[in-house]
């Protein structure tokens, strides 16, 4: 990799010198303006004195010459430092044949490196990892435009089925009408009231869903918090998308059924592995004739999963449109199909409406249960934490009925405490990378056109130089000190929930709503612990990606309100347990 070097100081007044020199000593008007530009002829001894002609001839000569020589050595601004690369194929073979993870590998190059940007060679793509909010600034803000684009990646074509989507779509005219689209007819504010009910029927739906799980006397009332926050938020999604919580009938419990898991899996697949490091998005003559990797394959199984509970349901919604046997909008499906050009002809094909659900459930099914999962893995080993954000639901919500969308913002500490499992346990090690449309410089370093850029969540979060003790988990450092509401977002990038410019995230209030409402609603329906034979939670990340190495059980104890709350019908009553144990007095 290139040593780092700067422009000399002079260069910008270099470059303007001969001309001026010219244009001082050449006052003589001639009828060809070219031949004067071209062709210095000095004044005579009459109107100057010959040692000041010398003089002046000896400089612009020595100025023209140290334009010529500047412009022949100068050297360009320097790439960001990086590992040394081979020839050809710079430091591919270095990840290929690494036994840790990619993430982790280019990390490690950066604590070793003690650099927040770095630039990594592989095969001619120029891979630009960053950890620094003000580099990052630099990019989201600064130089949006440069870097508002997509690479063209295997995993990104796949799922979106040939770039039809918003998020994963590099920059062009698909991108900005589907873009239109989300913002106005799908993630605006006057939809996400619209579809609140939705949102509420399925956060009552948890309730008894963790319920039932901590009276079974079988399980002694422990419950897999990672299955009750991924099957909250699959849950929602399908109801705001197509109406229903479930492709079959789902658990007698209220659990998810075989449909369901396979859905969710199938989603969580396809997470792990889209822009995941694979070799042949740097050599594209190798796309599509071998799967080195087995990425691919891995890809198309999982997006066929999931499109085989999908597509069925938006293909007979379509129908029922065309046929007028539907004629009433009640979820997000009928507001796509029903979405017209000027001439009355359908906005979306069937395509796009399928590859940009996808899209959708891919990005709600994620950060919130894995932020919420981390978050009361971590208050666990730290009971005060809990008594505090139960303490907040109280005060403010009560417990005579259930925490609701409209008290949100007046949870300052709970919304903390999520935040704080934003930055300390990111969902994925970077943001979806963004690639530059055009040579730009960066922090004093040259970024080449085609560089692939890596906002780095989980460096961000964790930066030493930004945080103190940025590996503990301190919710309080969230809070204002003027009590005013605190946001999940970061405007100065020092933490990475959603992302911003450009290709920000559209759906930061439906993100925010659905994290803060499932950890607000298990905190103050329930009291937690650990399972009787536990001493602590081991907060151990897993060998492959960021989860927890283990899924959280923890033990629930219902809270003495909720009785009251079933048998008033304030919400649904919970199914009977064949095995119950008694509630507790919390």
């Amino acid at each position: 990799m290139a040593n780092f070097s700067r422009l000399l100081n002079f260069s910008s007044s270099c470059s303007t010198l001969p001309c001026m020199a010219m244009a001082f000593f050449n006052p003589i008007h001639t009828a060809n303006p070219a031949i004067a530009f071209t062709t210095l002829e000095m004044p005579t001894s009459e109107g100057i004195s010959p040692f000041l002609s010398s003089f002046c001839s000896t400089l612009l000569l020595a100025a023209s010459l140290l334009f010529i020589l500047w412009k022949k050595r100068a050297k360009p601004l320097a790439l960001p430092p990086g590992p040394n690369p081979w020839p050809i194929v710079g430091s591919l073979p270095g990840l290929l044949f690494t036994k840790k993870l990619a993430f982790r590998s280019i990390h490690k190059m950066m604590d070793d490196m003690n650099a927040e940007i770095i630039c990594i060679n592989l095969w001619g793509v120029h891979v630009i990892p960053v950890t620094s909010p003000q580099i990052a600034v630099d990019f989201l803000k600064r130089n949006d435009a440069v870097f508002s684009s997509r690479p063209d990646v295997l995993s990104a074509d796949i799922t979106s089925r040939g770039y039809l989507t918003t998020a994963l779509t590099p920059g062009g005219e698909q991108w900005k009408k589907m873009k239109r689209v989300l913002a106005s007819e799908v993630l605006s504010a006057q939809r996400h009231r619209w579809l609140q009910g939705k949102r509420t029927e399925e956060a009552d739906h948890l309730i008894g869903f963790v319920y039932n799980q901590s009276m079974d006397s079988t399980t002694g009332g422990v419950v897999n918090v990672r299955v009750a926050a991924q099957h909250y938020c699959g849950n929602v999604i399908r109801k705001m998308v197509f109406g229903k919580r479930f492709f079959g009938n789902g658990r007698a419990d209220g659990g998810p059924g075989v449909e369901e898991e396979e859905h969710v899996s199938a989603l969580f697949k396809i997470l792990a592995y889209l822009y995941s490091f694979c070799v042949s998005d740097y050599l594209p003559c190798l796309r599509r004739r071998l799967d080195l990797d087995g990425h691919e394959k891995i890809i198309r199984t999982a997006t066929a999963s999931v499109a085989k509970y999908q597509d069925p349901e938006i293909d007979e919604r379509i129908r029922h449109w065309t046929e007028g046997t539907r004629t009433e909008q009640d979820d997000l499906l009928d507001i796509l199909i029903g979405l017209k050009q000027k001439d009355g002809s359908p906005l979306l094909s069937p395509d796009e409406i399928k590859a940009q659900l996808v899209e959708l459930m891919l990005a709600t099914v994620d950060n919130p249960s894995n932020a919420v999962e981390w978050a009361l893995a971590e208050m666990i080993n730290q009971p005060t934490l809990l008594e505090r954000a139960t303490e907040e639901l109280d005060r403010v919500v009560g417990r005579n009925r259930l925490v609701q969308e409209s008290d949100l913002s007046q949870l300052n500490y709970v919304k903390s405490c999520v935040k704080e499992s934003f930055r300390l346990h990111p969902i994925a090690p970077f943001n979806v990378p963004h690639i530059s449309t055009a040579d730009t410089t960066i922090a004093g370093y040259f970024i080449p056109k085609g560089s692939h850029v890596l906002l780095s969540r989980l460096g961000l979060g964790r930066n030493p130089r930004v945080w103190d003790e940025p590996l503990q988990f301190r919710p309080e450092r969230h809070l204002k000190r003027d009590g005013s509401a605190v946001m999940l977002t970061d405007p100065d990038l020092k933490m990475l929930s959603f992302s911003i410019g450009r290709r920000g995230c559209p759906g930061v209030t439906l993100g925010s709503t659905l994290t803060t409402m499932l950890m607000a609603r298990l905190l103050q329906g329930f009291s937690w612990e650990l399972p009787p034979t536990m001493s602590k939670i081991e907060l151990k990340e897993s060998a492959k990606d960021l989860f927890l190495a283990e899924p959280l059980h923890a033990k629930a104890r219902p809270r003495s309100f909720l009785s009251f709350l079933f048998q008033t019908h304030r919400i649904p009553p919970p199914l009977k347990m064949a095995n119950p144990v008694k509630m507790g007095d919390s």
